[in-house]
C-alpha cells in the first residue's frame, strides 16, 4: 500500500499555472508525480466560476481536514487527568489508573505534553506536577546535626 499525502499549497499553484497553459490533467499529474484521477478530482472540487482557484482550494482542503478531525481523547478524560494531577498524582500513576479503573489508555507522555502545552497557554510554571525548586525540596527540612563523640 502506498503512502498517500495531500497536495500542498505549492502544488495548487503549479497545477493553477500548468491549466493556465493548456496542459492537460494527464500532464500535471506526470509533472507532480501524483496519479491523474488525484488532479481530475482536485481540479472539480475546486473549480469555481473564474475558473481553479489554488488559494481557495487550500483553504477548503483545510477546512474539511478539520471537519473530520477527532480529538483522540475526550475533554471529559482531560478533567479527570487535571483533578487527579492537581491531587499531586505523577503522569504515570494518572495514566496506570485510567487504565486499569475507566478502561481509558492515555500515555503519560500524552500528559505530560499536555501539561506543557497548557502551561505555555496560561503562562505559568509547571507546578501541578509537583516540580519544586530547591528551596522548596529544602525548606522545612531540619539541618544535619553533629554527632556528639
Amino acid at each position: 500500500m502506498r503512502d498517500y499525502t495531500q497536495l500542498a499549497q505549492e502544488e495548487r499553484y503549479q497545477i493553477e499555472s500548468l491549466l493556465k497553459m493548456g496542459h492537460h490533467q494527464s500532464e500535471i499529474a506526470v509533472v507532480l508525480k501524483r496519479h491523474k484521477s488525484t488532479i481530475s478530482r482536485e481540479v472539480r472540487r475546486n473549480r469555481g466560476l473564474r475558473g481553479y482557484r489554488p488559494k481557495q482550494a487550500q483553504h477548503l482542503a483545510l477546512t474539511r481536514r478539520e471537519a473530520k478531525a477527532k480529538p483522540r481523547i475526550a475533554p471529559g478524560t482531560w478533567e479527570w487527568v487535571e483533578s487527579l494531577l492537581r491531587e499531586e498524582w505523577s503522569p504515570e500513576q494518572v495514566s496506570g489508573w485510567l487504565s486499569m479503573e475507566q478502561g481509558l489508555h492515555v500515555s503519560h507522555e500524552w500528559i505530560y505534553q499536555y501539561v506543557c502545552i497548557m502551561d505555555r497557554l496560561n503562562n505559568r510554571p509547571r507546578k501541578c506536577l509537583g516540580c519544586k525548586t530547591p528551596n522548596q525540596l529544602f525548606s522545612g527540612i531540619n539541618p544535619p546535626v553533629a554527632l556528639a563523640s
